[in-house]
């Protein structure tokens, strides 16, 4: 018990718990502000503003390149392992929305567009922590065998090196094991 007389609550009970784990587990934030981008420049082309700029081809790329932009922050959120493809085409589409989406959306959603892009081209996923079904135990080294085998006078051996090579029980690889 606490001092206040209440039971500590798990980690994996607490509020919000499984939601901050799905939302660390991604890069949620650039995805939000790429997607926030393409929808603020379709917003501003589809305004009932009397001077609206109109910069670039009109037309499919004007919709089109905001469009992508938000598919493009979904996809991140919902698959994080093609962030870099998403991160880069974000930053690309951003800069191309200058020309084709009133400068960008008024350069609010193409500055959104691009700082989201730089953050899930940053993003990595955190490798301290395991996957749910790794224990906390090492692996254990390769057994070690009895004597190395004899010098063969191969000028790929080096006599110095007396390290194990990974997956060999042996500091020296035979012929099949070279490949």
């Amino acid at each position: 018990m606490t001092a206040a007389g209440h039971h500590p609550v798990p980690a994996a009970r607490r509020p919000g718990g499984r939601w901050r784990r799905w939302r660390r587990g991604r890069p949620f934030t650039a995805g939000v502000l790429i997607a926030l981008g393409g929808t603020e420049m379709l917003v501003t082309l589809r305004a009932p503003l009397g001077v609206l700029l109109h910069v670039g081809p009109q037309g499919l790329a004007a919709y089109l390149v905001p469009a992508v932009l938000v598919l493009c922050g979904v996809l991140l959120v919902a698959t994080p392992q093609q962030r870099v493809f998403y991160a880069v085409l974000s930053l690309l589409l951003g800069l191309v929305s200058w020309l084709t989406s009133n400068l960008g959306g008024f350069l609010v959603g193409m500055l959104l567009a691009l700082v989201g892009g730089a953050l899930a081209f940053a993003w990595t996923p955190d490798k301290r922590r395991q996957p749910a079904g790794a224990t906390g135990a090492p692996a254990a080294p390769a057994p070690q065998t009895g004597t190395p085998p004899p010098q063969t006078g191969d000028p790929d051996d080096d006599a110095g090196d007396d390290e194990l090579l990974p997956g060999l029980g042996t500091t020296h690889p035979t012929p099949a094991d070279r490949g």
